[in-house]
């Protein structure tokens, strides 16, 4: 009941402020949906007053500043594993190298790098094969060495 009432009387705000704050309408609605969970949690402060306007633009604004750091965690976390990755990458022949940057980076299909590289599609195939276990190779050492945790599935 108290959900309802919240949503139908303050939703359209709510939604607005975080559209505003997120720049996306999901990302948006989800920071709602949060936002109504706790004020369900809250229920009525020590004043005995219910949950009001000003409070739920105050969570709104929380749920946005947690998910973003959340955000910048992982993401923080995807680009020491992305700098690793390169590392790994300068000590793989030129050739595989080639290969690997062609197909994960560049996103070309086997055909399509065979045909850049001046190479047999069978040859891209071996070589992304064997430059893929040997970047595995390469980082699971250096996660023993450094007690780092990379993920090479």
């Amino acid at each position: 009941m108290l959900v309802r009432r919240l949503y139908e009387e303050h939703g359209k705000s709510i939604l607005a402020y975080a559209i505003r704050l997120t720049g996306d309408r999901s990302v948006a609605e989800d920071v709602v949906q949060e936002t109504l969970i706790r004020a369900w949690r809250h229920g009525a402060d020590t004043s005995g007053q219910s949950v009001g306007r000003a409070w739920l633009f105050m969570v709104v604004r929380d749920v946005v500043a947690e998910r973003t750091r959340e955000t910048v965690q992982v993401h923080a976390g995807h680009s020491m594993d992305s700098m690793q990755v390169l590392q790994a990458m300068d000590s793989l022949s030129p050739e595989r190298r080639a290969v690997l940057a062609d197909v994960y980076i560049h996103g070309s299909s086997v055909g399509e790098a065979a045909e850049k590289l001046g190479i047999p599609p069978d040859t891209v195939k071996s070589r992304t094969y064997n430059a893929l276990k040997s970047l595995r190779k390469l980082l699971g050492e250096r996660e023993r060495a450094d007690g780092l945790v990379v993920h090479t599935t």
